[in-house]
Formats: C-alpha cells, sequence, structure tokens
C-alpha cells in the first residue's frame, strides 16, 4: 500500500474521501520524475455498480468503440480469469488505444483489488458511509512486451476509478500512475501524454454514461428491473 505523495496525495487513503482533493484534474511528478494523472467526470444517470459491471460485460471491439469511437482501436480479448456478467477481478485484459494524435500502442491491464492500494479498514468505512460505490483498479503495462513482476502485474504503472454516487448519478475520481518501469520518467515520459490520458479518460467515461444505463437494464444486470419513466 502506498502512504507517499506518489499518487500526488500525502496519503493515497485521501482519495476514498469525498471532499475535494488538491488535485482533481490534471498532472502532477513525484520526485522521482513518475506522473500521475487525476480526472474528475460527472457520470449522469449512472451508478457505481453500473461502472464496475461494465468491466463484466464489453468483450469486443465493437464494445471499446462505442466506449470511445475516436481512442479505442482493438480488444485483443481476455484471459481465461474473466467472467462475463460476474466478476472481472483477477482477469487481465489486451487492448490497442491511442491518446487523441498520439499514435496507438498495445496495453495490458491486470485488474486487482481495491484493498490492494487501500488500508482495507479505510476502504471499508469508506463503502459504508457511501464515499464509494464503486471501484475498478488495475496495474498497467505497454508495448508488445509488457515487464511483468513475479506474481504477472504489469510493472509501467497503476490504475484507479472510484465513484462516489449522487443524486444526478455518480462522480468518478480516477487516478493514473504512469512510469514506474522507467529509468527516468521525467525525460521518457513526457507531460504530453500525461495531459492526452485525461482528455481520453474525460472523454470516454462521458461516452460511457450516454449509453451505459440503458444497456445496464437493458441486459438485466444484477437482475435490477429498469425504473418507469411513466
Amino acid at each position: 500500500m502506498t502512504t507517499n505523495k506518489t499518487w500526488a496525495v500525502d496519503n493515497i487513503n485521501e482519495l476514498l474521501l469525498s471532499k475535494p482533493l488538491r488535485l482533481e484534474m490534471g498532472i502532477e511528478r513525484d520526485s522521482e520524475g513518475l506522473l500521475t494523472i487525476a480526472v474528475r467526470t460527472d457520470l449522469h444517470g449512472c451508478k457505481g455498480r453500473m461502472l464496475e459491471w461494465w468491466f463484466t460485460f464489453f468483450e469486443t471491439t465493437q464494445h471499446i468503440r462505442w466506449w470511445h469511437p475516436h481512442d479505442h482501436v482493438e480488444h485483443r480479448g481476455w484471459d481465461e480469469k474473466w467472467q462475463k456478467g460476474q466478476s472481472f477481478i483477477g482477469a487481465s485484459i489486451h487492448a490497442v488505444e491511442s491518446l487523441g494524435n498520439i499514435p496507438p500502442v498495445a496495453a495490458k491491464l491486470k485488474f486487482r483489488e481495491a484493498r490492494d492500494f487501500f488500508d482495507e479498514q479505510k476502504l471499508h468505512e469508506a463503502i459504508e458511509n457511501k464515499s464509494i460505490s464503486g471501484a475498478v483498479c488495475a496495474s498497467i503495462g505497454f508495448g508488445d512486451n509488457v515487464l511483468m513482476d513475479k506474481n504477472g502485474y504489469p510493472l509501467d504503472g497503476k490504475m484507479m476509478h472510484l465513484t462516489r454516487d449522487t443524486e444526478f448519478g455518480c462522480v468518478l475520481r480516477s487516478r493514473f500512475l504512469l512510469g514506474a518501469s522507467l529509468s527516468s520518467p521525467e525525460h521518457e515520459l513526457p507531460d504530453e501524454i500525461g495531459l492526452e490520458l485525461m482528455r481520453h479518460c474525460y472523454n470516454e467515461f462521458t461516452y460511457l454514461s450516454r449509453f451505459l444505463p440503458s444497456l445496464y437494464y437493458g441486459e438485466h444486470a444484477n437482475e435490477e428491473k429498469a425504473p418507469l419513466p411513466w
């Protein structure tokens, strides 16, 4: 568990709080050059449980192009640990994405329990007091030959998406930490990549929010019935 300023917070558990933080949208580097990208997106009509379900649903290139029609290029598949409609924890996905005018690159994400990143008691309290309604966390690797640790987690970076349900839907607080596998991230990882990732993340979840509720109810996700408009 990280407790220093690596994620541009004094303690990573601050991200579980509903109050505004010093960095909600932008980029920042730590003393070692690691790059934090922070994004805040309002997802109208969506709830945290819908976002978590989405990661158990999408499985084709068409699906990820719904998610971001411009930047998402190819879905190369989930591994055998993915369970459609049930679970994405422990599963890995391969995909190809671009970031605006930055050319497409292959990526591998291995999804993790939120407690791998946060203090377990503080995470439990955040869920109980409804500061957190959903979490999607992963280790990230880039390129065709991804560096991984002994547990099979990519070493290039980490990602988290945390939702807090609101009257209008939910607020999504996203964080990326990049450059961990680089010898000189401040030189090898330009700010432009962080800024374009910030824009990419905001756009993809804005796109997602426009169709996710209908898809969620249409698929009878979690056996929920759609509320009648009239």
